[in-house]
C-alpha cells in the first residue's frame, strides 16, 4: 500500500524514525523503465511506501534523507 502524497509520507515516516531509530530503515528504488521514485521505510513492524513520477519530488527525497543521515549520525555519536 502507498501513500498519497509526499506530506503524509513525510511526516509517518519522521514518526516511525524517532520512534525507533536504530531499527527504522530507508530505501530509494528508481525504476528507469517508468520513470518512478519508490521510498520505503520499515521498522520490520511497519512498511510506508510512497510512489512518484514527478521530477520535483527530488527535492522532496533529498529532506527525507537528510532526516535519516542527520538522526542516525545523532544516535550512533551518544
Amino acid at each position: 500500500m502507498y501513500i498519497k502524497t509526499f506530506e503524509e509520507f513525510y511526516q509517518k515516516a519522521e514518526e516511525l524514525f524517532l520512534a525507533n531509530q536504530r531499527k527504522t530503515r530507508f530505501s530509494i528504488k528508481y525504476r528507469n523503465r517508468e520513470k518512478k521514485f519508490v521510498l520505503k521505510v520499515t521498522d520490520d513492524r511497519i512498511c510506508l511506501k510512497f510512489l512518484s513520477k514527478q521530477q520535483q519530488d527530488i527535492k522532496k527525497i533529498e529532506i527525507l534523507t537528510t532526516l535519516f543521515l542527520r538522526g542516525h549520525a545523532a544516535s550512533s555519536s551518544s
